[in-house]
């Protein structure tokens, strides 16, 4: 082999060692440099949605728009569809997914997740007259899930709810409106979805939440090994200490992750 050719192989691998450390953890100046933060989002009340005053707000909104004046980016939101939001955030369409998203084992393997910062559980969402003993009385009904959510991961984890006729929606709000018509016995969501849209005073008076059945966490996803995962974990860190987050669950309903 000559000198030149081993020059070249050896400038080809350190380049490729260059990559492989830095190429995946330089989104703090990629964002810095285009001056943004393109967050996905779907519409998930009380994380993000828009008011009666048409307002854009919610938990995750407002949240992202404070950690983000903390970092010198201007935020800009972005509704995803939820089942590729994945695929979205690896082709850089979005630089986060801020929406309520489960921290879950697979998903840290695919993505750079921060730490749990909100409390929420699956829960099940019926008729407030329906006959409910536990998830065997759905053996056979139709239960609705939104696609990719943990609402679906709880049916494919529970013995009696894979026995039952699964329905998927694009967003969790159109599974309220199946049960609320009658085309769905029940939907599994999330708890903080379901408690501010149910209930007396809503437009889902006639539901009622009969079961929970599994207590997660929410995270904020970055691509995986992004540098800004901890960036943001320290300015959560630091919103926890002065009463921040306290403020913002207190408003939108939540509990926070202990």
């Amino acid at each position: 082999m000559n000198k030149k050719l081993i020059v070249f192989v050896l400038v080809l691998a350190l380049g490729i060692s260059l990559v492989a450390c830095f190429g995946a953890t330089d989104d703090f100046a990629y964002v810095t440099d285009k001056g943004n933060l393109i967050i996905g989002y779907t519409v998930f009340e009380p994380m993000n949605f828009t008011d009666a005053s048409g307002n854009f707000t919610g938990f995750d909104t407002e949240l992202a728009r404070a950690v983000c004046a903390k970092l010198g980016l201007q935020p800009d939101f972005v509704l995803i569809n939820w089942d590729t939001k994945e695929v979205e955030l690896k082709a850089k369409s979005i630089d986060c997914i801020w929406n309520g998203l489960t921290i879950t084992a697979d998903r840290k393997k695919n993505m750079s997740i921060t730490k749990p910062y909100v409390k929420n559980a699956q829960v099940v969402v019926m008729k407030a007259d329906a006959a409910y003993t536990d998830t065997s009385s759905l053996i056979g009904k139709t239960v609705c899930a939104e696609a990719g959510s943990a609402g679906e991961d709880a049916i494919k984890d529970d013995d009696n709810l894979k026995q039952a006729n699964y329905v998927i929606k694009d967003v969790q709000t159109s599974c309220l409106m199946e049960v609320a018509a009658g085309t769905s016995d029940a939907a599994i969501l999330d708890l903080t979805l379901a408690k501010s849209m149910i209930g007396e005073g809503t437009d889902y008076a006639n539901l009622a939440i009969f079961d929970r059945l599994a207590v997660e966490d929410y995270g904020i996803a970055f691509r995986k090994g992004s540098d800004l995962t901890e960036r943001v974990n320290e300015i959560l860190t630091g919103f926890a200490a002065d009463g921040t987050l306290k403020t913002l669950a207190e408003t939108f309903g939540l509990d926070l992750s202990e």
